[in-house]
């Protein structure tokens, strides 16, 4: 995986087992993740295959005054 939370098509075929584009695309799209088709494959983040999954953002914690 490259060093972002951006998926390469060769992440997404690591991923899937799949080479071929078409392969990688359909599993994607039958699993709910949303997906990018770009010049050299399609691509996704990390957050969109955490969203297919059920998993939810973590909300930042937010302080006012009242803890000082």
């Amino acid at each position: 995986m490259t060093g972002s939370s951006i998926l390469t098509f060769e992440d997404l075929q690591r991923i899937t087992g799949y080479q071929r584009r078409a392969d990688v695309e359909r599993t994607l799209i039958e699993q709910g993740v949303r997906l990018f088709r770009g010049r050299v494959g399609p691509w996704t983040t990390i957050a969109l295959i955490n969203q297919a999954g059920g998993v939810k953002p973590a909300t930042p914690e937010h302080y006012n005054a009242d803890i000082l």
